[in-house]
């Protein structure tokens, strides 16, 4: 009897503490600087596209210039969500200015990619590219079901 007890209370503590981990890759960013998140994307990108030294000269600055942008986007997303508790909205022309403004960024970086990237690298950047957006949609489903039962 203690055997079995003590197997349940093990199966239940790993079930509870694998449980807890969840949502920690989303969060491995909190807390550093832009540069420090540049500095992790480059390696990581040396890595999955085997970059040059100077090719990853090039695209640090790039990169930089890119997550500053996306907290600055997160910052203005969080102030857009409180108006809209007080319910506030953003007119159709305010909404077409920020996804056309984020549309012209997606756009300029990728062609800075392609102008930096040979074509072996660029078809694999593309792909990589293709899937994480595909993974966000995905989570984003995910976030909007578990919601939607709460």
């Amino acid at each position: 009897m203690k055997k079995v007890a003590f197997i349940i209370i093990l199966i239940f503590t790993f079930s509870f503490s694998s449980q807890a981990q969840k949502g920690h890759k989303y969060r491995e960013g909190k807390g550093m600087t832009i540069a420090q998140k540049t500095d992790l994307e480059v390696k990581k990108m040396t890595l999955k596209l085997d970059l040059t030294e100077e090719q990853q000269q090039q695209i640090k600055p790039l990169l930089f210039e890119k997550i500053a942008q996306k907290e600055e986007m997160y910052k203005k997303r969080k102030a857009i969500k409180e108006h809209r508790k007080k319910g506030e909205k953003l007119s159709a022309d305010e909404r077409f200015k920020i996804k056309s403004h984020h549309l012209d960024q997606m756009i300029a970086f990728k062609a800075d990619m392609k102008r930096i990237l040979n074509e072996k690298q660029y078809q694999k950047f593309e792909r990589i590219a293709t899937r994480k957006r595909h993974k966000k949609k995905q989570r984003y489903a995910q976030h909007i079901k578990k919601s939607e039962d709460n």
